[in-house]
């Protein structure tokens, strides 16, 4: 698995899990569990994987839907 997009905004990491499922993409967000270390308050970063073979068509997912500045 890739890297997709890092970030701290859970709103945006439940955004593209939306789009990649709707899309039939499968991924992971990894690093959810990093709360603990970090009291909740969302200083580190999240991940969201994708499988490199579906990489170019979430790519383009996250284009069309206007959020490419969040792409790594």
């Amino acid at each position: 698995m890739k890297e997709l997009i890092r970030t701290n905004d859970a709103v945006v990491i439940s955004f593209v899990e939306s789009l990649l499922k709707d899309a039939g993409i499968g991924c992971l967000v990894a690093d959810q569990n990093m709360s603990v270390l970090d009291g909740s308050i969302g200083i580190l970063p999240r991940r969201v994987m994708v499988l490199e073979d579906d990489m170019d068509a979430a790519r383009r997912i996250l284009v069309d839907a206007g959020i490419a500045n969040e792409i790594r």
